[in-house]
């Protein structure tokens, strides 16, 4: 053994696994005693590494289905109507969650078309490759879908840049959009929450029970607890409206400021509306006077 082995920890690993003859002669270790050392410490590395305890009802393995874990997370994501969190995934298929995720975001930058020149072997063992094919000669080619990741969990969605595609196959001439007072609503709500009915109306100008009411009605919006002055239930956004609008949090909203109107322009449109009242407010005297005569 050279010098530069010899360092403090492998002098008390000698110590240990080298016992002393009687006459100062030492013993070599027994192959039995490197094995007993050599398992300890593939058993602790195992430990750590495993993955959650297997349910009752898991009878399989996801290495024994083609494509392995990737090609689970496939087939359950596809039949879910509702996304899903890593962990649930991770526990109906009897793996560790950071191989769930790290399964996803390969399936994402697959779908967008990213690929890794590494072969199918390396991909599938590693679980966070692309594989150079996907046998159909597509390699590198954006899906018209995606894996998407918002604060609900996974979904797949079809990608924006083919929603008049999906909407000329959807609506088949009919139009579904939310008319323009429906938007207003919406973006109060979205920017104000919580917010009651009356605070939306008095902001529109017009009363907003219509409009709020369908809001609902399509889930983009809920009722969530009470005004403790007015005792109205106040209104914020759902879950549903951050996946349609492709967000994890209200956070990542747009700033307001870039749409707002200048302050010249604020000026303007007062003295516009107030030449305006003026003038009504002499026609309505003129009349006034017109009639008493």
């Amino acid at each position: 053994m050279s010098d530069d082995t010899d360092t403090p920890m492998m002098q008390e690993l000698h110590a240990q696994a080298i016992p002393i003859a009687a006459d100062g002669g030492a013993e070599t270790a027994s192959a039995g005693d490197t094995a007993d050392i050599a398992g300890a410490a593939a058993g602790a590395s195992r430990d750590r590494n495993t993955p959650p305890a297997r349910p009752e009802y898991v009878d399989f393995d996801v290495e024994d289905f083609p494509g392995g874990l990737r090609g689970c997370l496939e087939a359950i994501l596809m039949v879910a109507d509702q996304p899903q969190q890593s962990a649930v995934l991770a526990r109906v298929l009897a793996v560790d969650e950071t191989q769930v995720d790290k399964a996803l975001r390969a399936l994402c930058a697959d779908y967008d078309g990213h690929r890794r020149t590494t072969g199918q072997d390396e991909a599938h063992d590693t679980g966070d490759a692309c594989t150079a094919s996907d046998g159909n000669g597509s390699a590198g080619v954006p899906r018209g879908f995606e894996l998407r990741h918002t604060a609900r969990g996974w979904q797949f969605a079809n990608r924006l840049a083919y929603e008049p595609v999906v909407a000329a196959f959807v609506t088949d001439g009919q139009t579904a959009r939310l008319s323009q007072a429906a938007l207003e609503a919406l973006a109060i709500i979205a920017y104000r929450q919580p917010v009651t009915r009356a605070q939306v109306a008095a902001i529109r100008g017009v009363n907003s029970d219509g409009v709020i009411r369908s809001l609902v009605v399509r889930g983009l919006i809920r009722e969530e607890g009470v005004d403790t002055e007015s005792r109205a239930a106040l209104l914020v956004t759902s879950g549903l409206f951050l996946e349609h609008m492709g967000l994890d949090s209200l956070d990542q909203l747009p700033l307001l400021a870039p749409f707002m109107p200048s302050i010249g322009e604020m000026e303007n449109t007062e003295m516009k509306n107030g030449g305006k009242i003026e003038n009504a407010m002499e026609r309505n005297n003129s009349e006034r006077n017109n009639d008493t005569i």
